[in-house]
């Protein structure tokens, strides 16, 4: 399989690399590329890695590229990949925003170029990744992809012209998630529950409501009929968050990340 380097050896680098070696990819096989010395320093240390500042020598050594910075910075690195980069090339990239059309012209070359939108869960081993195939990417690449990110997660694959959508589900989602975490244990303090059993109830009730939907099989809307009685206190909140526009703020806010995502 060859060595693996990571261009930008930021927190989600750091996630994936770890989910790596758990799953038996050997250290001196990965490579990370930071201009922050003291962040090369620290994932030499924990991880046993091999870094550099050096972007180009990353790419010298390395037969699959992860590109694993912020877009942003996309025009930045582009030149100290120009020229290494062959149609044999692997090239899996984590940028949200950039296109593997986009990859392709900016190097000019044919490379095999997979795109992959991971969310921050990765670090904590339960992301959820979508992985695309960019035009001259072949099955043992899309293969690769799916064996990196099922180290932190799971995946699955999705046509590129999805991938914002994917963006503004669950991309973004977790911030959602986040939110009603934090507003469901507000409401318990404001009920008399104090702090810290408020957000463990309301952390633990989201994270096993997610697992039923997913282990069951069962549609959420069949998983929520279950919860609310007739004249019971859940029919009552869910009432009241219908009469807020709970579920129509969510599909809006999948929808301006996701539109967001694709002017990048």
């Amino acid at each position: 399989m060859g060595s693996i380097g990571f261009i930008g050896a930021g927190m989600m680098a750091e996630a994936i690399i770890s989910g790596m070696i758990r799953q038996g990819w050997k250290p001196q096989e990965i490579w990370g590329s930071d201009h922050s010395e003291a962040r090369r320093s620290y994932m030499e240390k924990t991880y046993g890695i091999k870094t550099t500042k050096d972007n180009r020598e990353l790419v010298k050594q390395c037969e699959t590229i992860v590109l694993s910075v912020k877009p942003q910075y996309f025009k930045q690195v582009v030149p100290d990949m120009q020229g290494l980069i062959t149609e044999k090339s692997r090239i899996l990239s984590i940028m949200a925003g950039i296109t593997t059309q986009r990859i392709e012209n900016a190097l000019g070359v044919k490379a095999h170029i997979v795109r992959i939108m991971p969310n921050t869960p990765a670090l904590v081993g339960s992301g959820m990744a979508a992985v695309c195939a960019g035009t001259y990417a072949e099955a043992a690449d899309l293969e690769l992809a799916h064996r990196i990110f099922e180290a932190v997660g799971s995946a699955i694959q999705v046509e590129e012209h999805l991938i914002d959508a994917v963006s503004g589900v669950s991309g973004s989602g977790p911030a959602y998630v986040y939110v009603m975490i934090q507003a469901l244990a507000d409401g318990g303090v404001r009920m008399g529950l104090d702090r810290k059993t408020a957000l463990l109830l309301a952390a633990e009730t989201v994270k096993g409501s997610a697992q039923m939907v997913i282990e069951s099989g069962e549609h959420p809307e069949a998983l929520k009929d279950k919860v609310c009685s007739p004249g019971g206190t859940t029919i009552e909140a869910m009432y009241r968050l219908e009469k807020a526009g709970f579920r129509a703020a969510l599909m809006e806010a999948v929808q301006v990340a996701a539109e967001k995502a694709a002017k990048l």
